[in-house]
């Protein structure tokens, strides 16, 4: 999932930022070091690493709940993505100081040095793929290595200050965990877990425009080309809808291997999701004040509903057409 949607739960807090301490005492200060240091992996930026992951892993071993795997792949996976926000937050640490939702992560404010981080994220790096070679398989491993590579290389270095497209194209990484934990339970990958990648990567630009439509003033002044900094708000809502309506469908896709559980918790949430980007297009048109970051927590919270449903069936196991394929 993008760095740049770290406000997630709280709309306009960074959790990457950390406060100064007033005191200068040693444990002060090493307790100071130590939250920029957790800061540098965006904690609160990997809940999406456990929405997608744990029940990606119950449907590719339906009917057993494997708890050594699940939290061993969840360590493994969280290490890769703590590494890649790491990582990213070096690559950005000048934009970062301009603005005002990131000026105070630890680079921005030099609470940590560049190289410091740097080998940080690169240790945690390793440390990802030892775990997840070691507990689950060494496809799982680099599956991760090639979310880091993709998110910081890709995304980060030439897609994100270069195209109104960075987060299209770059939120493929934060599509990862579907196919990390599938393979971690099969040693392979199916047309399951592509669905749900599928699902994720429509997903990512509506959640991520709303939150831009926010701080849009922040990313123009850092030089950041997203969508609603380059274009109308008509425009931007009008590209959200489409994308919310092609995360609808590709969801719709999974029934095929589910049960009616997971079907009814699909079409009812894609329904609740829709509308809500529905309304705000119209609202948009009609030129009235509007809130994107509703948008923006009800993309949290509908993607968090339709894996918990998911989740919810792989464990019931009331397969519904799964012998056809």
């Amino acid at each position: 999932m993008s760095g740049d949607v770290s406000a997630a739960s709280r709309g306009t807090h960074d959790p990457s930022a950390v406060a100064e301490p007033s005191e200068t005492s040693l444990p002060s200060r090493v307790k100071a070091v130590f939250l920029a240091y957790v800061a540098l992996t965006k904690p609160r930026v990997i809940e999406l690493l456990l929405v997608a992951t744990i029940p990606v892993m119950l449907l590719a071993d339906r009917g057993h709940v494997d708890i050594a795997l699940i939290a061993f792949t969840l360590i493994g996976g969280w290490l890769g993505a703590a590494s890649a926000n790491t990582l990213n937050m070096v690559a950005d640490a000048d934009i970062d100081q301009k603005m005002k939702r990131t000026a105070r992560r630890p680079l921005a404010r030099h609470a940590v040095s560049t190289r410091s981080a740097l080998i940080f994220g690169i240790v945690l790096w390793v440390a990802s793929f030892a775990v997840l070679w070691w507990a689950a398989n060494l496809l799982s491993a680099l599956l991760v290595s090639a979310t880091i590579i993709f998110y910081v290389g890709v995304y980060t270095l030439i897609l994100k200050r270069r195209t109104w497209q960075n987060v299209v194209w770059g939120g493929a990484a934060g599509c990862m965990p579907t196919l990390v934990g599938w393979a971690a339970v099969t040693g392979s990958i199916s047309w399951q877990p592509i669905v749900l990648f599928g699902v994720i990567f429509f997903w990512t630009p509506p959640h991520t425009w709303a939150l831009a439509m926010r701080y849009k003033e922040d990313y123009r002044a850092a030089g950041v080309p997203m969508l609603p900094v380059i274009a109308s708000d008509e425009r931007v809502t009008r590209q959200m809808l489409y994308y919310t309506w092609a995360t609808v469908l590709c969801s719709f896709i999974l029934i095929a291997g589910t049960s009616w559980i997971y079907a009814a918790v699909a079409v009812l949430s894609g329904i609740w999701f829709t509308d809500r980007v529905r309304k705000l297009y119209r609202e948009t048109r009609a030129g009235a004040e509007v809130a994107p970051l509703k948008v923006f927590l009800q993309s949290n919270e509908y993607l968090a509903i339709l894996f918990c449903g998911l989740a919810i069936d792989a464990v019931v196991n009331l397969p519904l057409i799964t012998s056809y394929f």
